[in-house]
């Protein structure tokens, strides 16, 4: 169906669907975001994100927000300390303070204050749970919600991540689990609590690799440090391990004691976190995922192409969101056909980004992970001409 004024639905008031009403809105099309939360304050919204160039960056170039998003993005957020699990140095990357914005930091919650900020009051509509939607004639679509309410589109994006509600009516893939699950554990007001702690993990991100496990501690600019513990497992390994995150205290002690042959500094990070413990398991869709056009319906983000959370797939749903919006623009009479131009372009960037981020997850969780690491982040330089054999008599 074509219309001058498309109907278009959003389902999940994260960073992609945001963009997408965002870019929509600045030429002149509007959207309607549907989000289950009550309010943009019913939960947090998670730590930072490295927002890249021609991606995370681009879809806030398009959306207008370039100079607002540099007012709160972190420079120095792109510093890096690399350890061992024995607690050696291996890499310390520390940021100039006149380093150009490569792939600063910038926190999920202000990201998406800036992105709600950027649109009328009454674009999301909260508190509208998503459940089903049925097909109309001319490729339009009833939604249903948790209320008992419906509304109809002519257009309808699946932002509503990972365990999307959107996805079946495209596909029947299923994120699957990768063996792979972590803990998220938090130090509040770091730099007043915990002033050695503070300076032990510096300004931006403090990782950790052993054998089977990982730690990740992560500074925040609300001055929460962010503590991830990683461990391999399978697919039941949460609900089999014993840590009861009912009991914060005994999760946090059965934590530590899992750590207990690593440097104890690397426990000294667990004891100090508060009684905030998230538990995840890490799953992904299938690289590669596609699915013949359905008309009147698309997705986006971690709904399209959920890939391990290293830091392509944040930045792959926003350039999703802006370049989706970006097609509708090119031709508001017909929607579908531009969500159909979207989908072609998108499966293959999504599939180079799903397997790098495969590549790094399993370097990530593999027996020499740290050197590993280490040879990625800072390989070494060839030499420029072969060596002589005074140069390699002086070099002994």
């Amino acid at each position: 169906m074509t219309r001058t004024n498309p109907r278009i639905a959003i389902v999940g008031a994260g960073p992609a669907g945001l963009v997408l009403a965002r870019v929509l809105h600045r030429h002149g099309i509007e959207a309607v975001v549907y989000e289950r939360d009550a309010s943009p304050a019913a939960r947090a919204q998670g730590g930072m994100l490295d927002l890249h160039p021609d991606s995370g960056q681009r879809a806030l170039r398009e959306a207008g927000l370039e100079a607002e998003f540099l007012a709160v993005a972190r420079r120095e957020g792109q510093d890096l300390r690399l350890l061992d699990h024995t607690g050696e140095l291996l890499l310390r990357q520390d940021t100039p303070d006149d380093a150009p914005l490569d792939r600063p930091e910038v926190d999920r919650a202000d990201l998406r204050a800036m992105l709600l900020g950027s649109l009328p009051a009454h674009t999301v509509a909260w508190g509208r749970a998503f459940r089903r939607a049925t097909a109309l004639p001319d490729g339009r679509h009833r939604l249903h919600f948790a209320d008992g309410g419906t509304a109809e589109c002519d257009l309808l994006v699946g932002a509503d991540g990972g365990n999307s509600r959107v996805r079946p009516l495209v596909t029947d893939a299923r994120p699957a689990h990768l063996g792979a699950h972590s803990f998220e554990l938090g130090i509040p007001d770091i730099d007043r609590t915990r002033p050695d702690l503070a300076a032990m993990v510096g300004r931006g991100n403090y990782w950790a690799l052993g054998p089977g496990r990982a730690l990740a501690a992560q500074r925040n600019g609300d001055g929460r440090v962010r503590v991830h513990l990683t461990f391999r497992g399978p697919d039941d390994w949460l609900a089999t391990c014993g840590i009861d995150l009912d009991d914060p205290a005994r999760a946090r002690a059965l934590l530590k004691e899992r750590f207990a042959d690593w440097d104890p500094r690397f426990t000294e990070l667990i004891d100090a976190c508060d009684d905030t413990v998230v538990s995840r398991s890490v799953t992904a869709l299938p690289i590669g995922l596609t699915w013949p056009h359905v008309p009147g319906v698309t997705l986006l983000g971690d709904a399209a192409h959920l890939m391990p959370p290293v830091g392509l797939g944040a930045n792959m749903a926003l350039l999703d969101g802006a370049e989706l919006a970006l097609a509708i623009a090119a031709s508001p009479d017909d929607p579908d056909a531009a969500a159909h131009r979207y989908e072609t372009a998108m499966f293959p960037r999504a599939e180079e980004a799903a397997r790098e981020s495969a590549r790094i997850h399993a370097l990530l969780m593999g027996p020499d992970a740290a050197r590993q690491l280490l040879t990625v982040l800072s390989p070494p330089e060839p030499p420029t001409a072969p060596p002589t054999h005074g140069a390699l008599r002086d070099a002994s």
